[in-house]
Order: C-alpha cells, then structure tokens, then sequence
C-alpha cells in the first residue's frame, strides 16, 4: 500500500486526498487544515483554528428537504395558463418522438391543464400555487429555481443523480461531500443526519445518505422517529456508563494498534464512530425530547396536527422532523436531510397533492420562519426538491380507466433555495408555454451542486477524491456555479 508519514503516523493514500486538497488548494491553508483533520480523526492536539474553505463561505449547515417521487411543478410552482388553454390536445408526434417516458403510451397521449390557481405573493410577486398557503408567506425569503432540467426519468437514477450528482449506485452523496470537505461542528453528534416520512420508501436505501467510496465516517447517520433514535445505540441491561467507557478505551487502543500497522482509513472510521455513539447515548435522547419547545413552536411548526384520516402519521412526523432539523442545526449539524415519500403521482393527483402539501407546506414554512426568527437562516442553506418534475402530459398507463395524473419528466422542473448567501424574492429561469421545456437560463443539476459548494465557500473542481486511479467530484466534469442564486 502506497502511503506517507506524518510524525509517528502512518497514513495511506487514500486517506491524504481531503489533506491534499487544502494542502494544494488555492486557499493556501494546507498546513492550517491538515492540522485540524488530524485532530478531527484523534491523532493530533486540537489547539489549531478550524479553517477548511477555498474562500469566505455564506453557509455553515444545510437543511435538504427532499420530495420522493417527484413533485408536480406546473400544479405547484410554475403555472402555465396555455396548458389549460390546450387541454386534451396532442403534442406534435416530431416533440417526443425521442423523448422516453415511464409510462405515458405516446400514441394517444394528450395535454393535461391543472385545476390549480396562482397567485403573486410578497414583494417579490413571486407566483405559487393555491396548495401552498404557507410558503407564500415566505416567498421573499426563497428563490425558485423553474429551469431546473437532468437526464433521468426513473426514481432510483433520478434521485441518485439529484443526491449525489451521478445515476450510479456507489457515489458520496452531497451531504458526505460537505462532511467530507469541512468536517464536523458537533463533537456530540453526527456531522450529516438524516431524517424520514416515507410511504413506500426510497428506492435508493442507504444509498440516499451513503459516503460511497469515501470514507465511510462521511455517511449520513438514519435516526428514527420514535424509540432510540439510532438502533443499538442504548446500553445492553447491566452495562453501566463507566463499565461501556472502558470497554470503548480498550477496543479504540486495539483499533490504533491496528491502524499503526495496516493504515487501513476505515479503521480510523471505526473508531470516531464508537466515540461518537458514546456521546450520543446522552446528547440524542435529549435532542429528539420536546418538551422544552413551547406550545406556540409546535402549533407553528404542526407537531401536535391529528386526524382521523390521516392513519398513517404523516402530518405529525414529518412537522416533528422539521422541527428536529431546527434543533439539530442549533447543536452543529452540518447537513440534515428530511425525506418525504411519496410525490409520485401517476394517478389522483390532484388529492394527492393536496395531502402532501397539507403534509408538507405548514413544517417547512415554520422552518424558514424559525430559522430566521433565530438568527439561523443567514448562515443555514435550505434547498427544497426531488429527483424530477411531471409531464405536461396526462398518464395514459394501459389499463388506465381515467387519466388522473402525470408520468415522470426530467426535462424541466422547479426546485427553491432559501438562506445560505441565497439572493432570495426572485425566480430563475422559465419554461416554455407548456412547461415541457426549459426556455431560458437552464440549471442542470450539476449547476445547483456547484452552486451548494460554492455557498459553503468551495470551489466545486477542486474539491476531489482520488478512488479506483482517478479523480472524482460532486460535479463530475461539468457544472457552472449559478452566480444569480449567490447574494452580492
């Protein structure tokens, strides 16, 4: 194994890529970075200032809230009156010829309008649909993103490419990237945490927050809603705090033994994790516990909303996990991820919007309004979306009774931004009249993570990390950072 010595440390080369970067970034803080990182991993005093950026960053933590399924746009963000005007009507065979849909039989397909009404709202007249009462409250604090566009019309590629910005299997999500480039500001809890409110689940698993070839101490951490917030994280009966302390000291000296002979980087992940675990088994209980939120925040943010209808718990969960990704920020997380499963709406679409921005548009708005109420929304990126948009077309599924909904469409769809060095009130981009396309300023899905790094103060094309004899990135080998998206 091909690896250097720093001091009585032995370190492969793989785990040097991250000290490589700041050591030959153009910031020029190599020594000052790789100082930190090795008292990050425990091997070296921390006496030394943290400072890990290619320049002055305008985020510190990002909050993702992620749609599974992909949310109507024209229904939600992007209204399109000449839609309505041509309902029923077909699209010129030579316009989709080529195009792929999951579903839709092109033959017979025909254009769908949407019931929905718009209108402007705040001092920006920012244009938003009827099902979102509560995020038209904060339309001067968010920019939406009509033109946004990528390749992958189904959910496991989409979501990948939108997580980790490739449609394989294998690759560091963006939340590993940012964990990976800047490294943690909680010592007692996990640096990327993810949060779920799903139905089917998510096609993708662990794959949503796995590091992939990074190492693995980069990965997002799942905590659960109810119960332990991470499994196996209590003490067996009988075990007392000192009795694991001890047990922990002596696994972590063999562990270090270990990693002196094979500097193997995944050991030195093995033991921040046990060390991690350690402390959470105080910190996580306490965070996930709300009585100390007043009534008025939890009326805000929905946690206490109860139907009859709604059996499956949604409403509460994922207003608890709005709020959580408050807390969470509040203690140092850097990254958070809320998923909510499902926005696919091949048919009944329009009650199924109407449940899941009912879900949905309360938690979020409190969110933003929470966050900023708080002094956090400078400093704290929110980024709402999920893996692609929907077709102006109905979905004509064979055995279809009714065409009541939309099939997949990666080729123009909607995303917002809020916080973070975002120049919030305004709108980016815009798609033709039917929203099948974007018209003008496109933002490929590269363009938002080149963008996201930047905001965190990184330049997206140095930002690598050497796996299998090359080089990889977030970016893969395009994207332009989206300069209108940034705050002067």
């Amino acid at each position: 194994m091909d690896s250097h010595t720093f001091g009585r440390h032995e370190y492969d080369t793989a785990t040097l890529n991250r000290r490589r970067f700041f050591a030959t970034g153009a910031s020029g803080l190599g020594t000052l970075a790789l100082a930190s990182l090795l008292r990050d991993d425990g091997l070296a005093a921390s006496d030394v200032p943290r400072q890990l950026t290619h320049f002055a960053p305008r985020a510190k933590r990002c909050v993702y809230l992620f749609m599974e399924g992909g949310p109507s746009q024209m229904d939600l963000f992007d209204p399109k009156p000449k839609l309505n005007e041509l309902d029923g009507q077909p699209l010129p065979e030579s316009l989709i010829r080529d195009i792929k849909f999951a579903f839709i039989q092109k033959e017979s397909a025909r254009l769908m309008g949407s019931p929905r009404t718009f209108r402007r709202y705040g001092e920006c007249g920012m244009e938003l649909s009827d099902l979102l009462p509560h995020l038209s409250s904060c339309v001067d604090d968010i920019a939406m993103v009509r033109s946004m566009h990528g390749e992958q019309f189904n959910h496991l590629p989409g979501q990948l490419m939108m997580l980790t910005g490739s449609a394989l299997q294998g690759w560091p999500t963006l939340g590993s990237w940012l964990n990976y480039g800047l490294g943690s500001e909680s010592h007692d809890l996990p640096s990327y945490v993810v949060l779920a409110t799903l139905g089917r689940g998510l096609p993708g698993g662990a794959s949503s927050w796995s590091s992939g070839f990074l190492p693995s101490q980069y990965s997002g951490t799942l905590f659960r809603n109810q119960g332990n917030p991470v499994l196996n994280l209590a003490n067996p009966r009988g075990i007392s705090h000192d009795v694991q302390a001890r047990s922990l000291q002596a696994i972590n000296d063999l562990n270090r033994i270990r990693f002196n002979d094979v500097a193997n980087p995944e050991i030195t992940s093995r033991i921040q994790a046990y060390e991690l675990a350690f402390r959470m088994q105080k910190t996580a209980p306490e965070l996930l516990d709300l009585s100390g939120e007043t009534k008025a925040t939890l009326d805000e943010y929905g946690v206490t909303r109860e139907e009859a209808s709604d059996k499956s718990g949604f409403l509460g969960s994922y207003a608890r996990n709005c709020l959580l990704a408050r807390r969470m920020i509040e203690r140092g997380v850097r990254f958070v991820t809320l998923f909510l499963s499902t926005w696919d709406h091949h048919s009944y679409l329009d009650s199924g919007l109407k449940r899941y921005t009912k879900i949905s548009d309360q938690p979020v708005a409190a969110l933003l309004k929470d966050l900023k109420r708080r002094g956090l929304l400078d400093e704290t990126l929110v980024v709402w979306g999920g893996e692609f948009g929907r077709t102006p077309l109905g979905e004509n599924r064979v055995n279809f009774k009714k065409v009541t909904g939309r099939d997949h469409h990666p080729y123009s769809f909607s995303v917002w931004l809020a916080g973070g060095g975002v120049q919030a009130g305004q709108t980016i981009g815009a798609t033709d009249e039917i929203g099948w396309g974007v018209a003008n300023d496109p933002v490929h899905v590269h363009d938002l993570h080149a963008t996201i790094l930047h905001l965190f103060g990184l330049d997206h094309k140095q930002l690598t990390y050497r796996f299998q004899g090359r080089d990889f990135r977030l970016t893969d080998v395009s994207g332009n950072v989206v300069k209108r998206l940034i705050r002067a």
